[in-house]
């Protein structure tokens, strides 16, 4: 993925919105220091920084969800201290979030114009449905979108229902467009396809932040790249001074390239082995694979493919249609994710902060929560156990936090996942299934996850390991699995991982 791609100078227009000065602080951190910048029409700015940089206070400043301390805001022409939601929606400022905001139940043209349907028959006020639709497919065609504005969106992939995010911002008359994290959950074809969209957006004279942590994305998408800092701007990118490393060397204030592990020592014995496994999402396809103990086995696939649904299989949320599961050559059969965990066989979620953690608890009990009896003095759970034992875990792990009774929703989202991952490592997995372990992590602590897998591997653990992103799957890997429409199309050796065969094998061309 290169520049060419997508990216080409901005053009010289004059700016409509400007940032002076802006500084926000909370009680013990200065979230954005006297940052300042400007948008002009048709340029693609990147917005990157770790985890805490300070660019979801300085997108929350944008959107009026919080007012600045300090500094104006300037839209055409005119100065604000701050912006309410109302007044940033009416200067089109419109924001894509990482977590979509859709309701599932509806269809896509309701969705973009919830609130504002066009109505009909007067005092009976009732939606006109034809009209509606009439409205929105344009938005969705501009966009390429392939599906109608009738369908509902629970029947929409994950880049889909961007798409009905992206024609929303449209219908909004909208000449700013907050792209968060936006490719975080899509492979390698469907991010090829949102870049495209972007371009299209800029050809329309319509600006966009794109927010990524994948910074070779950052470089083919955007015009200038903005670094942030512990809550300052340290530094603008423009042309084809663009690249990773110099990007990297801004957010972190020294040179540092992540950090891909070497292949593993030989594979130990079998510790998973699926045979003709069905699953519930793809009942009519069997998955047959063998999990090593000491190796990293990477689970690629296109959106939809069925990685994490067979992950929730193997944990036990789903069942099991058919099919044999032997675990250390004895068959299992998990009703429930508890035997999953009795046996040793655990599960780091791609939603960490839904499915993996308790983000009003503490650190402490998070870790703890799975095996509580081990921590039952006198009949009674000891908090001093708990707290000695999340401590050696927040050693061990490098967890960031002043201490291990701070919330988990607290900190970032690199130091959760840590906490999900050291209330397994707790309990000696026999089995560990990561689902896009580093999705929304910064590069540090990317390198610091990567780590972390070998080092269990190294230790005799099998780790299975899904991902959407390319170069962390061959990166990481010592073979990898590659999923089609809930069968396995492929299984590849390290050596002959590369993008060409784990694409070919992801859209369902199993020849070698």
């Amino acid at each position: 993925m290169t520049r060419t791609d997508t990216a080409a100078s901005a053009p010289d227009k004059p700016a409509f919105l400007h940032l002076s000065g802006v500084s926000k602080s909370y009680p013990g951190v200065l979230a954005l220091s006297d940052f300042s910048m400007e948008v002009r029409p048709g340029e693609v700015i990147g917005l990157v920084g770790e985890n805490g940089a300070g660019k979801s206070t300085l997108m929350k400043v944008l959107g009026g969800i919080i007012q600045p301390d300090q500094g104006t805001l300037v839209l055409d022409g005119e100065s604000h201290t701050g912006l309410s939601i109302a007044k940033s929606m009416q200067a089109g400022i419109a924001f894509v979030h990482q977590e979509l905001n859709l309701f599932e139940n509806l269809d896509g043209a309701s969705n973009i114009y919830i609130g504002r349907e066009p109505r009909k028959w007067g005092a009976l006020n009732i939606i006109d449905s034809a009209k509606l639709h009439a409205i929105v497919q344009p938005f969705l065609d501009q966009l390429g979108a392939n599906f109608p504005s009738t369908r509902a969106v629970s029947r929409l992939s994950l880049a889909q229902r961007q798409l009905v995010e992206i024609a929303k911002a449209l219908s909004l008359n909208a000449r700013l467009v907050i792209l968060d994290e936006p490719t975080s959950s899509l492979p390698i074809a469907e991010t090829e396809k949102l870049l495209k969209v972007i371009a299209g957006l800029k050809a329309k004279g319509i600006a966009v932040m794109f927010v990524s942590h994948r910074l070779h994305e950052v470089v083919a998408a955007c015009d200038r790249v903005i670094v942030l800092r512990d809550g300052q701007r340290v530094g603008e990118l423009t042309g084809d001074a663009i690249t990773h490393d110099a990007m990297v060397k801004l957010m972190v204030g020294r040179d540092l390239k992540v950090s891909y592990t070497p292949p593993a020592s030989p594979k130990g014995a079998v510790a998973l082995a699926l045979d003709a496994v069905r699953t519930q999402a793809f009942p009519l396809e069997t998955v047959s694979l063998d999990l090593h103990h000491g190796e990293i086995l990477g689970l690629a696939g296109l959106v939809g493919a069925g990685r994490t649904e067979l992950a929730q299989a193997l944990f036990g949320v789903d069942r099991i249609e058919g099919g044999t599961l032997m675990l250390e050559g004895t068959a299992v059969h998990f009703v429930s994710s508890a035997d999953a965990v009795a046996a040793g066989v655990y599960l780091v979620p791609e939603d960490r902060k839904r499915s993996g953690l308790v983000l009003d608890m503490s650190i402490a009990q998070n870790i703890t929560m799975p095996n509580l009896q081990a921590y039952v003095r006198h009949l009674t759970v000891s908090a001093n156990a708990e707290i000695a034992q999340a401590e050696q875990s927040r050693t061990d792990l490098d967890i960031r936090a002043p201490n291990v009774r701070v919330r988990a929703g607290a900190l970032s989202g690199g130091n959760q996942q840590k906490i999900v991952l050291a209330k397994w490592l707790a309990m000696k997995p026999k089995v560990i299934m990561f689902d896009e372990p580093t999705r929304g992590i910064d590069i540090g602590a990317k390198s610091e996850i990567y780590r972390l897998m070998r080092a269990l591997a190294d230790a005799g653990v099998a780790v299975l390991m899904i991902s959407s992103d390319m170069e962390e799957v061959i990166g990481v890997s010592d073979r990898v699995a590659v999923m089609y429409q809930g069968r396995i199309s492929g299984i590849l050796e390290r050596a002959d991982c590369s993008e060409e065969n784990i694409l070919r094998l992801a859209v369902g061309d199993s020849a070698q």
